[in-house]
């Protein structure tokens, strides 16, 4: 049997078409506030919610870490928080979210700083080294500085970042 080229690229275009109609559609629903928290865990998360399509996630920082590592420690608080099994998992969980935010305040309320994750910003690859970095961070941070400046760097290189300036000192 012979098909005219134009015939046959309109039954391959018809296949086409069918065979994507044939996959799940994606589930773009958003976690709730309470969804979010569960992740995180309620133990260290002030508030959470969903603004838009961005889950927020804010967090206390001590100002007795401010007060020991100045701006180091200012800088790195969303990052301990954003690079992690839960944010990952989220964004795995909830196709539907375009990005996970995590605000740092002190206990009165003062945001110290916030970063925005967006959500195609890390393949596979990239998020397991963000794991990494995180956790040798987390791990042994206060030991070896470094491990916390390798943190920030990671994170202001994967994120849109804001720094409150009476924490941290623009360059």
């Amino acid at each position: 049997m012979y098909l005219e080229p134009n015939r046959l690229l309109a039954v391959l275009f018809a296949l086409a078409f069918m065979v994507a109609g044939c996959t799940e559609p994606t589930d773009f629903t958003l976690p709730t506030s309470e969804e979010i928290t569960r992740y995180y865990g309620s133990g260290t998360v002030l508030e959470a919610e969903v603004r838009g399509n961005v889950a927020v996630v804010t967090v206390q920082q001590s100002a007795a870490q401010i007060r020991k590592g100045g701006s180091l420690w200012a800088k790195v608080g969303p990052y301990i928080y954003l690079f992690t099994e839960e944010t990952f998992e989220l964004l795995q969980d909830f196709p539907g979210l375009g990005g996970v935010r995590v605000k740092t305040q002190t206990a009165g309320g003062s945001e110290i700083a916030s970063v925005i994750l967006p959500r195609e910003e890390l393949t596979g690859v990239l998020w397991r080294r963000s794991l990494n970095i995180a956790g040798r961070a987390r791990l042994n941070g206060t030991e070896q500085i470094t491990l916390i400046e390798d943190l920030i760097e990671w994170g202001e290189g994967h994120t849109d970042f804001d720094y409150n300036p009476r924490y941290v000192q623009r360059r």
